[in-house]
């Protein structure tokens, strides 16, 4: 039976929902095709979460090789924090590769994936085992945009340019910046979950026969917005809206999604547009579901430019300042979207792709 591994970086929802979206399209795929995969998710990200998206059995281990950035909201970073911490897993790396090693080699692992932890490339390549890595953007990336007012992130990204430069091969997603550090690239389609309910489903869910074009899900990542201005909703009295934020308001044109078990993508089908804060995982969920995409920017997070320039080329859009967001000034939301600056149309079948290489893999070691 091979055995995959796939470490995920411990920053927040996005990546541990798409890795394991992508998880469950490789376990399907290998099950059609008579392949018994064993599946080892390693994350501290929590088993309800990836169970939303993974329906195949895997193992869950609880084990984090970076920390992304800690926040504490989806938009609000402590940078110096997240040097301290990152200095710290450098500091450590003996330890944590040397457990790391031993944990694959008695597992037998055939094949690493990694989205996007750089240790892990260091990791497998001890464990004489392929790491393929896969994301739209690298953490050197990120840490090299923040040096003029920290540093010591320049220290930092070299390591992790050093350590992503030992994995062998890379999936570059949509919406990326060049990810110079990272080897042997081939580019993919989009990446996401797919819907598990009917609009006549979720309409009856909301009890508010609003129709989808005046239809918005609000989504702001897994750990929310602070002081999300809801109150500006009151503007908009014949549209429907709909958030996972447990600590929004009780308003009548605002439904509350209770169950943990659905998602954000599960909800896109009865809406016509999604408003959010620049994410890879909801921006490509939007536009496999040809969504339209309304985003506040992020100035502060050197990934948003790509993917803000991404949505502006593949969806219809509306770009809405954080200024504006905070302030309540929401009339975007309820108007008409721009078109895509491109004809071309993004590929949607980047888990198809990944899954196959996969498979191809396996096959070759039997």
């Amino acid at each position: 039976m091979p055995t995959l591994y796939f470490a995920i970086t411990n920053h927040g929802f996005g990546h541990a929902t798409r890795s394991a979206a992508l998880a469950a399209k490789i376990s399907q795929c290998c099950r059609s095709v008579g392949i018994p995969l064993r599946l080892i998710m390693a994350t501290k990200a929590p088993k309800w979460l990836l169970d939303t998206y993974l329906k195949e059995p895997y193992e869950h281990r609880k084990v984090a090789f970076d920390v992304g950035v800690l926040q504490s909201d989806s938009l609000n970073m402590d940078k110096a924090a997240t040097l301290a911490a990152v200095q710290a897993i450098q500091a450590a790396e003996d330890r944590l590769i040397a457990d790391e090693v031993a944990f694959l080699k008695a597992q037998k692992v055939d094949l690493v994936l990694a989205d996007i932890p750089p240790l892990m490339a260091k990791i497998a390549a001890a464990a004489d085992i392929p790491c393929w890595m896969i994301s739209n953007f690298g953490w050197d990336f990120i840490y090299r945009d923040w040096i003029d007012e920290y540093a010591g992130f320049e220290a930092i990204a070299a390591y992790i340019a050093h350590c992503f430069s030992q994995a062998t091969r890379t999936f570059r997603l949509p919406f990326h910046e060049p990810m110079s550090a990272l080897p042997n690239q081939t580019d993919v389609g989009l990446t996401g979950g797919e819907p598990a309910y009917s609009t006549e489903h979720l309409r009856q869910l909301m009890q508010r026969d609003i129709p989808t074009e005046r239809t918005v899900l609000l989504t702001f990542g897994g750990m929310g917005v602070a002081k999300t201005p809801y109150e500006a909703l009151a503007d908009f009295p014949d549209w429907q809206f709909v958030t996972f934020d447990q600590s929004g308001p009780t308003l009548p044109n605002l439904y509350r999604v209770n169950d943990r078990a659905m998602r954000p993508v599960d909800w896109m089908v009865v809406c016509d547009r999604v408003f959010s804060k620049p994410g890879y995982s909801t921006f490509s969920e939007a536009c496999l579901l040809d969504k339209g995409v309304i985003t506040i920017t992020r100035d502060d997070f050197a990934e948003a430019h790509y993917l803000l320039e991404g949505i502006q080329d593949h969806a219809h859009h509306q770009i809405v300042s954080a200024e504006s967001f905070f302030a309540g000034d929401w009339a975007c939301i309820t108007g008409d979207l721009l078109p895509p600056r491109k004809q071309a149309r993004l590929d949607k079948g980047g888990k198809d792709a990944i899954a196959a290489a996969v498979i191809e893999h396996f096959s070759e070691l039997s």
